[in-house]
């Protein structure tokens, strides 16, 4: 049985269709969460492949289809009663003695800790080196092989416990760099997930598939903080990368980098701060929709926590921005899609470079990945 939306495996009949995992969490998070989303003038097609493309496309065939939630047909609406009731909601909710204020708070704060206390690079960190604000030295260019090398030298690099392989040549060396960071990484976004209120909870099979495919998604979110248009900072903030440096590589490593640059300029352009990313990284992790979880319901519960939070932090921290929230959603959307293409990838790499290995623990996460 097909989804009536977009084609894929229906996993059930939800909502009053037949229709996949994907598309009953898509359509239960913009009822839920009472999204609007900017309305697209074209009548996009939804498929498997592009379903995450156009969201105002997308809600529109649900409610086309005759989706709807027992509690609120919130898409069938007039506009003018929406916006009544939108308005209604969030004077309610801005409302100082509501309880469940002062818990999106206390929570958002307790993320936002943790995130503080386990990532070593933040974004108001990054940024201020970046801009040349900050009591730093500035980074060591590296821009050739002759700085690269420099750099090896001078610089202090997070390893791994063996170190680096021995060097074959320019390009393998950087992507081994490159694998060594986001080991790095994998091991801070772990300890942060620990953190996150319930996670520990959950059926350890449901942690470690939460973490095996939310992991990249969340690195390449956070990366966009250490990136400008230029190139991207590392060791600590101590060198910086160009970009047409990393696009000089022979291919494929070259094609690795590029998409996420692309990425990053987007993304950094929402203006986000570390508080936001806090959030967002940690509804990024509580995704109900990943394949072989053993207890969905638990962990949408948890993220739909999350995503209340966020939603509140955001129209407190930027009131001015209406499409903030839907469009971060979206951002999700993206990042699942440039991690699908990634994970492809590094599979090609470990077939078409023999000569080159993959971290052991890049490889589980890989391994049946998309």
């Amino acid at each position: 049985m097909e989804c009536r939306v977009c084609g894929d495996k229906a996993s059930g009949f939800h909502y009053g269709v037949h229709a996949c995992e994907g598309c009953k969490g898509f359509f239960r998070r913009t009822i839920r969460m009472k999204l609007e989303y900017e309305k697209c003038e074209r009548i996009c097609k939804i498929q498997k492949k592009n379903r995450n493309k156009c969201q105002y496309c997308r809600f529109q065939k649900c409610l086309a289809l005759g989706m709807s939630h027992n509690a609120i047909r919130f898409g069938r609406m007039p506009e003018a009663e929406k916006r009544k009731l939108v308005a209604g909601l969030t004077a309610n909710e801005g409302s100082q003695h509501n309880p469940q204020v002062a818990d999106l708070r206390a929570f958002s704060k307790h993320i936002y800790s943790a995130y503080l206390k386990n990532f070593n690079m933040t974004k108001k960190k990054a940024r201020g080196i970046l801009t040349g604000k900050a009591s730093h030295t500035a980074p060591f260019v590296i821009h050739d092989i002759e700085t690269l090398w420099q750099a090896e030298k001078g610089l202090v690099w997070k390893q791994l416990v063996n170190s680096l392989p021995p060097y074959k040549e320019i390009s393998v060396h950087v992507f081994y760099r490159c694998q060594c960071t986001t080991v790095e990484t994998v091991r801070e976004l772990t300890e942060f997930a620990k953190s996150i209120p319930s996670f520990g909870d959950l059926f350890l099979n449901d942690q470690v598939t939460l973490l095996k495919y939310g992991v990249h998604e969340a690195i390449f979110a956070m990366l966009a903080s250490i990136v400008n248009k230029d190139g991207l900072l590392v060791a600590n903030g101590t060198g910086f990368v160009t970009r047409e440096f990393l696009r000089s590589l022979r291919k494929p490593f070259s094609d690795i980098i590029e998409p996420k640059f692309e990425f990053a300029v987007k993304f950094n352009a929402l203006e986000l701060d570390d508080s936001d990313l806090a959030l967002f990284i940690a509804a990024i992790i509580l995704c109900g929709d990943r394949p072989g979880l053993m207890n969905v319901s638990q962990v949408e519960a948890i993220q739909d926590t999350i995503l209340r939070a966020l939603e509140f932090h955001l129209q407190a921290n930027h009131p001015d921005a209406q499409y903030l929230f839907p469009k971060l959603l979206q951002k999700m959307a993206d990042l699942r899609q440039l991690v699908t293409e990634h994970a492809q990838m590094m599979q090609r790499i470990k077939k078409t470079e023999t000569e080159t290995s993959l971290h052991p623990l890049l490889q589980e996460i890989y391994k049946d990945m998309y």
